[in-house]
């Protein structure tokens, strides 16, 4: 290695992200020398007798040794400190890694690898900045027998012994590739220490981007709490990392950017896969993602080319998957690939796309496994041999664990009373509302969509109510509706045009009966007017006999394909996935990573970048999963854009407030979380306002101990950028609502980050991981039907009637589209390995997060309010007075169980949105 690679980098210059750093840390000097503010110098290269002289390990970490004093060239007093750096290495090697691994392990010994600098909290009179002492990472510690993949290095610094606190370190990657950084421990300072630099992060090479990454300290600052030596690196730690909205962004950069959803369709392609762009307009608004910045489409400059699996997309360095989550995702993906690819290439070869006959056919999916028919005789070539050779292969991968209801209950699904609970204990429990204005009226421009009255008038509701007249079932808050009418029927036309797809805007209204379960009344199914028709609106009850009977299932079935398609487009992407992605881009902006509210936010937000870039590329694009799989099609995205733009409102994510905004509950100031459910035996809704109450009394006491003062939170000028950022950048389509909350108090923050962390752990998990346990059995939930329903002046009626189950099947979804969904519906519902969970002691939580004894206590008592609030959801599953979550065949309510294990589990709330 040259004496050159063994230079100090300059610190300063431009930032990837086109900002200006402050040129303030180094002043390169003719020679062979550079000065620091410290005034220290160091030679330009290191002699061989210097790269040999390692330290013993054994005297390193010595508790109670008092540190080493020795003078400097001028008689000054000096004292040596050591460090520890720990990194992490890669648990899955090929050769060439691992040969370079041994080699940058053998450098970081002999010090030629990693570049330390240290700088103190206290300001040098000379320099006015921190105070600096430099080093390299030199000698090898012991192995860690707890954790093979740890690796510890030595450094050894000599610091005047008036340095003070060190604040900051410096850290310099010389080699030619990245390393995982876990954390630096400094210890040896004279009354003070051992000091803890927590990172957790990529470390660059400077061959990709000379600047040097920034660690701080683990302790929390407000902005005007920064100690003088470090409050300028505060400000250059966030500049570097904000983007200015342009160039291309590579693998290995940490630049947090906004943009709109520009890369869903793929134009150069084909012209069938063209979509609109979604967001930064007032026909498509919606939040921003975070920024790419691929070039443009050929055919389309507003549209941004795509990449395609299995190459990455791009985001910040520090927010895409750790090994052990690469890991498991990627066998879910290859479970994916072996349900999804094979049905595929079967279908190829077979030329057809076939029905489900029977229900045996479906239950063959369970016991059995898809099978593949061989392709037609003589065939030849790569996709034969291909297909045979995974079907000899991997066959055995290709068999689906049987819904946990569906093992209860296999027929469970037919029943009235499981449709109906599912609106409050299934996967979708946030849309039901109480009925509270009767007529029932759209809000649709009648001009365009008809007539406004809903065809569910007094009299058919009345039919079902046992003599309680419509006046006092809604006196006493006994009516309910599911009401897709006015979100949906915009785009039923389009979607009816679709091959193979076939949909009704739909309302149901349901009863709550004295036994204390809810029954649905009657369901209407709408067509808008067309140029060839006047629309339609037709109800259906469940009536008497067996046409009536089987025509009440179809018309339960276009219910259902209306809740997968909203779960999916609205409940989950859209007020989830979506509307975090603004949060984690102000918060890594806008908020240094001392900052308290930071250090609070940064546990929630793992994942989430990552995970909702695949989804741009495999599951919302054009010609994606969900277009493919779901009833929206190729309007999906259009849906949930008309979505966010009537219905999402910060103010109302809150889960009291979206329960006081459907009728769901009343304010009732008594309870911990001010309100009191309408329904009692409302499982999303009781659970969830345990995990919402503990939430909101770790965010409290946590905000009030960092803003002791009334005016702190308005003087935070970092706080006050974050909220500023997400209003007017994140969620910029809707910056002008007079809704947004006020950041003034402490009250205000409080409830904001509540909301946030509500939205990223409980309201996720809620709305997440039953995808499979509900939807893996298509007949409960199918996606999309193909059939509307027969009508007796209809040529299929006849067909209806002779065979009604034959009929139902071949609404359902294909075999193909089945398999396709279920194998989404089982990746999304997985936990992986080394997920998070709230209230679990994960890495955040540590000491080392943020070495504050009082915030160790809030998280602890956070933990074990977790424990309890598992404890009360277990003995509510177990009374028999709670019907929507126990009974004969009645699966436990779970999803907001706060612990899991790995695997589908139909429980677990993981700390951030990570799948």
């Amino acid at each position: 290695m040259s004496a050159s690679n063994l230079l100090p980098p300059v610190i300063g210059g431009r930032a990837a992200g086109g900002n200006t750093l402050i040129q303030r840390m180094t002043q390169v000097v003719p020679g062979s020398q550079a000065r620091y503010p410290g005034g220290s110098f160091i030679r330009a290269a290191i002699s061989r007798a210097e790269d040999s002289d390692s330290f013993s390990s054994t005297t390193l970490l010595v508790k109670g040794a008092p540190p080493l004093a020795s003078t400097d060239d001028h008689g000054n007093r000096q004292v040596s400190v050591k460090a520890v750096v720990t990194v992490r290495k890669k648990m899955k090697e090929n050769v060439l890694e691992r040969i370079g691994n041994q080699l940058e392990h053998f450098l970081n010994g002999l010090g030629h690898g990693i570049s330390i600098q240290l700088i103190s909290e206290e300001i040098d009179p000379e320099t006015n900045s921190g105070k600096y002492a430099e080093s390299r990472v030199r000698g090898w510690l012991p192995k860690s027998s707890v954790d093979p993949y740890r690796v510890e290095y030595a450094a050894e610094f000599k610091v005047p012994q008036d340095f003070g606190t060190p604040g900051a370190v410096f850290i310099t990657n010389l080699h030619g590739s990245e390393f995982f950084l876990q954390e630096i421990v400094v210890h040896g300072f004279n009354g003070g220490g051992p000091y803890v630099f927590p990172a957790n992060t990529w470390i660059h090479s400077r061959h990709d981007n000379p600047e040097s990454r920034i660690i701080f300290r683990n302790k929390a600052y407000l902005p005007a709490q920064t100690p003088p030596g470090i409050k300028d690196l505060r400000r250059e730690d966030l500049l570097s990392v904000r983007g200015n909205g342009k160039g291309e962004r590579k693998m290995h950069d940490r630049i947090f950017d906004y943009d709109v959803y520009n890369d869903l369709g793929n134009p150069d392609s084909d012209q069938d896969l063209v979509r609109p762009v979604i967001g930064g307009s007032h026909e498509f608004p919606y939040p921003r993602r975070c920024r790419t910045g691929r070039p443009p489409t050929k055919t389309d400059e507003l549209s941004e080319s795509r990449i395609e699996k299995p190459h990455p997309v791009y985001v910040p360095r520090d927010e895409a998957f750790e090994e052990t989550k690469q890991a498991a995702f990627a066998a879910g993906r290859l479970k994916a690939v072996l349900h999804n690819l094979i049905p595929s290439i079967s279908a190829s070869l077979s030329d057809c796309d076939i029905p489900f006959i029977c229900f045996s056919d479906i239950d063959t999916l369970f016991n059995d496994g898809f099978l593949i028919r061989p392709g037609p005789k003589g065939t030849t070539g790569f996709l034969a041999k291909f297909v045979n050779q995974i079907w000899n292969a991997g066959h055995k991968m290709m068999k689906y664990d049987t819904p946990a209801g569906i093992k209860m209950d296999r027929f469970s699904w037919l029943r009235d009373i499981e449709f109906a609970r599912q609106t409050l204990a299934g996967v979708n429990p946030v849309i039901i509302e109480l009925l509270r204005e009767f007529p029932i009226v759209s809000k649709l421009d009648p001009e365009i969509y008809g007539p406004p009255e809903s065809s569910l008038t007094k009299e058919v509701l009345e039919e079902d109510l046992h003599e309680m007249s419509l006046e006092q079932a809604m006196e006493e808050k006994r009516l309910f509706i599911l009401d897709y009418h006015d979100m949906l029927l915009p785009f039923v036309e389009k979607i009816n045009s679709l091959p193979g797809s076939k949909s009704y805007a739909t309302r149901t209204v349901f009863y709550h009966t004295n036994t204390g379960v809810l029954r649905p009344l009657a369901i209407e199914l709408s067509l808008p007017p067309t140029s060839s028709s006047g629309g339609s609106k037709r109800v259906y009850t469940r009536g008497h006999d067996a046409t009536s009977h089987w025509l009440w299932k179809l018309a339960k079935a276009h219910v259902c394909t209306n809740d997968s398609g909203v779960h999916q487009l609205v409940s989950h992407w859209l007020r989830t996935h979506a509307c975090m992605e603004p949060y984690i881009i102000a918060t890594n902006r806008q908020l240094s990573a001392m900052h308290p509210i930071y250090k609070l936010l940064d546990p929630h937000l793992r994942y989430t970048l990552e995970i909702n870039a695949l989804a741009r590329q495999s599951l919302i694009n054009g010609g994606g999963i969900i277009e493919a799989s779901f009833s929206p099609g190729k309007h999906a995205m259009e849906v949930s854009s008309a979505a966010y733009k009537a219905m999402w409102r910060f103010d109302m994510e809150a889960l009291p407030a979206d329960l006081l905004r459907r009728g769901m509950a009343v304010e009732d100031p008594s309870t911990p979380s001010g309100v009191r459910l309408v329904i009692e035996d409302y499982p999303y809704a009781s659970d969830g306002l345990l995990i919402w109450s503990a939430i909101q009394d770790l965010v409290e006491p946590y905000v009030n101990h960092f803003y002791p003062e009334p005016y702190s939170v308005k003087s935070d000028f970092e706080l006050q950028s974050w909220w500023d950022e997400i209003r007017n950048e994140g969620h910029a389509d809707k910056k002008n609502e007079a809704w947004w909350p006020k950041l003034d108090t402490t009250h205000d923050l409080s409830s904001i980050l509540t909301t946030i962390i509500w939205t990223a752990s409980g309201q996720h998990a809620a709305i997440n991981f039953g995808q499979y346990p509900f939807g893996g059995y298509v007949p409960n939930r199918p996606t999309l039907l193909r059939r509307l329903m027969p009508q007796d002046d209809q040529p299929d009626y006849e067909k209806f009637l002779v065979n009604p189950q034959r009929f139902f099947l071949s609404s359902l979804p294909t075999k193909l589209q089945a398999t396709k969904v279920m194998a989404v519906q089982d990746t999304l519902s997985t936990h992986s390995v080394d997920e998070e969970y709230l209230g679990q002691a994960a890495r955040a939580y540590s000491s080392h997060w943020i070495g504050n004894e009082e915030v160790e206590k809030l998280y602890k008592g956070f933990a074990d309010r977790m424990e309890e609030i598992e404890k009360i959801i277990n003995l509510r599953n177990k009374d028999v007075r709670m019907k929507n979550r126990s009974g004969a065949g009645v699966p436990p309510y779970e999803l907001l169980l706060p612990s899991s294990g790995p695997g589908v589990t139909g429980r677990g709330i993981p700390n951030s949105i990570s799948i």
